[in-house]
């Protein structure tokens, strides 16, 4: 079995800004500022941020501190803002997934890395290194999981090899040895959890295990940084991550091309707010709507082909799924989005106000989604086949790769513009400019403590 543990620990604290691509560079610093702008409108909006405020507060969680919570005034702990960031970052289902680990990667990595970054007063470029360092961590240990092995187990990649990223991440921003950094994913292997229940309910349990994975990741770099022992092989061992949630895993998946081929190039982005396993076939519905002039009370039926990861995150059981009440129900549910899709043309954050009406349900309802087995055995599975039957006649689309993942990036003007569109309904326009300067000049700034005055 690969020695997972020994050359990831080594990678995490060696990696610098020197050492990354020019290319690398760029890409990190747009995503960076797509997860930002998520985090800031669900500081607000997202239906689950007062409980998580409230808990903290009760908690006697909210001491001030010296990280930001991007949309709040109050700065909070490392552990804290890490948290608070991941999970709201993670609540309107707006961020980055890297598709061949079916995680999303800056959630827990750059919501632990700003925190640990403003603490110690770190240069931007020694955070962009660092975010690097954890997208590379957690990419590479969710491919060696095989995310469909670990999928059917009913574990959440983001949240537990998310950890691991977090833990990398900051242990590269506080200048951990190899030593220190390998007892920090032994702690990580301790906290690594997440679980896929949420589906059952439409519970806020997804976007709390993703800040927990951020926070634990910072916890976990610290214990190390302080001299606390982890375990060790902690990936690869025995009862290690790896044995322990999966029944596929591939340890050298891990370690493939570390340094050489960066994980963080296949990292996508989101044009819609939802599962990206939908993505694919809002896209063709909304070629098809468009090209073919066709309206709602035209359809007949819809029918999704999905690669099975898909099925089971947005298709079953699909009565359910043609009928979310919750925002979380709908994020999750290919019946729904398809249905605001080809009602709106259009699919957005302020679209969840249709949940439940009428008109939606009703076109949910001639929506139906079966596994495709054409879509499996690809680099990616976020692929769809959809055929649209219409009182005029049938149409079909192959969608193999949605907008936003690599082979189609968006450019910086896409990026600035959707940071807009989440941010300045928070912050306005004059704050929310000045906070997009200095993320897009990121690699600029000599101490990150100072990005926080951005928020007041």
């Amino acid at each position: 079995m690969a020695d997972v543990t020994r050359i990831l620990s080594h990678y995490a604290a060696e990696t610098s800004y020197q050492d990354l691509p020019a290319e690398v560079v760029v890409r990190a610093k747009l995503l960076i500022i797509d997860f930002i702008g998520s985090i800031v409108r669900a500081s607000k909006e997202a239906d689950s941020t007062p409980s998580i405020l409230a808990m903290v507060r009760k908690l006697g969680l909210g001491a001030a501190g010296d990280a930001s919570v991007f949309g709040l005034q109050q700065r909070y702990s490392p552990a804290i803002a890490a948290l608070l960031n991941g999970a709201f970052g993670h609540s309107l289902d707006f961020d980055d997934t890297h598709a061949s680990s079916s995680l999303h990667p800056s959630a827990p990595v750059v919501s632990a890395a700003f925190a640990a970054a403003q603490t110690t007063g770190s240069s931007g470029k020694a955070l962009i290194a660092a975010i690097v360092t954890g997208y590379e961590v957690c990419c590479r240990l969710g491919n060696a999981l095989d995310p469909t092995a670990h999928y059917a187990r009913g574990f959440h990649p983001t949240a537990t090899a998310g950890v691991f990223g977090a833990a990398a991440a900051v242990g590269n921003l506080y200048g951990l040895d190899a030593k220190r950094v390998a007892s920090a994913y032994g702690v990580a292997a301790s906290q690594a959890a997440g679980s896929l229940q949420f589906l059952v309910n439409g519970a806020w349990n997804k976007r709390y295990q993703v800040g927990a994975a951020a926070m634990n990741g910072v916890i976990a770099a610290t214990l190390a940084r302080e001299g606390f022992v982890g375990a060790a092989d902690a990936i690869e061992g025995k009862h290690g991550f790896l044995s322990g949630y999966s029944d596929g895993a591939v340890p050298q998946r891990g370690v493939d091309k570390l340094g050489e081929t960066y994980e963080t190039m296949m990292i996508g982005v989101k044009p819609y707010p939802s599962c990206r396993y939908t993505h694919a076939a809002i896209d063709g519905i909304l070629s098809l709507r468009s090209a073919q002039g066709i309206a709602p009370a035209d359809i007949i039926s819809i029918d999704i082909g999905l690669h099975r990861n898909g099925i089971t995150l947005t298709g079953e059981p699909l009565e359910a799924k043609r009928r979310p009440r919750s925002v979380v129900d709908g994020q999750f549910s290919m019946p729904f989005t398809a249905a605001v899709a080809m009602k709106k043309g259009q699919f957005g954050w302020d679209d969840y106000a249709l949940l439940g009406t009428s008109e939606i349900d009703a076109l949910a309802s001639r929506v139906t989604v079966s596994r495709d087995e054409s879509l499996e055995g690809r680099p990616h599975p976020f692929g769809a086949n959809i055929r649209l039957r219409t009182s005029s006649g049938e149409f079909s689309a192959h969608v193999p790769d949605p907008r936003g993942e690599p082979e189609n990036f968006p450019t910086e003007a896409d990026f600035c513009s959707k940071f807009r569109l989440l941010a300045e309904p928070v912050l306005g326009t004059g704050v929310t400019d000045r906070l997009l300067n200095s993320l897009l000049h990121l690699d600029d700034i000599k101490d990150m403590s100072g990005l926080a005055v951005e928020l007041a």
